[in-house]
């Protein structure tokens, strides 16, 4: 079974290091990393990209098994994110079926986009855009170089670059805390790695990815306004993915992503910016609700709808 990073034991070590309550479990053809989230309407489990499931039957064992868990943890509804399953386009259809409900909002990405790793590094080359190409190959010429760090004491270089970035445009980072806590729990774990591009010796840009054995996901990144005409962020991810590729990993995931046909979405700049390395998008069926103490969900559900109700009007 191909399973998200959100859904590892590593993850649940961060995550249980951020103070979260964090239940897994596992059973044939399927496991589970749910964590415990309050509201001022009580609790509810939140299972990002998972649960992780072979196939339908699996998942429906796994979605038994979560509400039970529910029950016994005093949670209303569960929250999960079905990535794994092979669902297709019958998605909405099968799981409106095993009694799920579509959330208001996805909390995590909807569409993805994804690099095959298999591929020999020409045909990885081949397939980007001649920009990126040609910036990774050449670049060095104008004096960056890139290395690879795994001390979590480094990751000031990558929040300083954030700082600026949410100064300058209309982004909100993670958190300091959120992010210094990732680094530490999960680089000396093997599962994060900060990427650092430099000229002549002086950070310009940096990025960290996230790691499983078969994939890295290509999590935060932020580059130095100054230096912003040497592009330095395109050959950084190149050098992410051809990292990977040595390190015996078959995807490089590049996150979320808009719709190719909505030109106006807020994600749609940094959405061409991940195509152009070449790649194909991957659409999972968003996020769906399990509803375990049905009056309490339905108290939830009519107090979202009345504050949506108040902020339009």
């Amino acid at each position: 079974m191909n399973q998200s990073i959100l859904q590892t034991d590593r993850w649940a070590d961060f995550q249980r290091s951020l103070g979260k309550t964090v239940l897994q479990a596992d059973g044939a053809g399927w496991s589970y990393l749910a964590i415990r989230e309050k509201t001022s309407l009580g609790s509810y489990l939140y299972v990002p990209y998972g649960p992780t499931a072979a196939d339908g039957p699996a998942l429906t064992r796994a979605l038994a098994a979560l509400r039970d868990e529910a029950r016994a943890n005093g949670a209303h509804y569960v929250r999960v994110e079905p990535v794994s399953a092979g669902f297709g386009g019958t998605a909405s259809e099968l799981l409106t079926g095993l009694g799920l409900r579509k959330a208001p909002l996805d909390v995590q990405p909807r569409l993805t986009w994804k690099v095959d790793l298999t591929q020999d590094r020409e045909a990885l080359l081949g397939a980007m855009r001649p920009t990126s190409r040609n910036l990774f190959r050449n670049i060095h010429k104008k004096g960056v170089t890139f290395e690879t760090l795994t001390d979590p004491e480094q990751i000031g270089i990558l929040l300083d670059f954030l700082h600026d970035v949410s100064e300058r445009a209309d982004f909100t980072a993670q958190s300091d805390d959120y992010l210094t806590q990732a680094s530490n729990s999960l680089m000396p774990a093997g599962s994060a790695k900060l990427f650092v591009a430099r000229l002549d010796g002086k950070p310009i840009a940096a990025a960290l990815s996230y790691d499983t054995a078969s994939a890295r996901v290509y999590a935060h990144a932020a580059a130095d306004n100054a230096h912003r005409k040497l592009n330095a962020g395109i050959p950084l991810v190149v050098t992410m993915m051809m990292d990977a590729k040595d390190a015996g990993m078959s995807t490089f995931d590049l996150w979320g992503v808009s719709p190719e046909d909505e030109p106006d979405h807020k994600w749609a700049g940094f959405s061409r910016f991940k195509r152009s390395f070449g790649g194909y998008e991957v659409a999972y069926p968003g996020t769906w609700d399990l509803p375990v103490n049905r009056r309490m969900y339905f108290v939830y559900t009519l107090t979202r709808r009345l504050r949506d109700y108040v902020k339009r009007a």
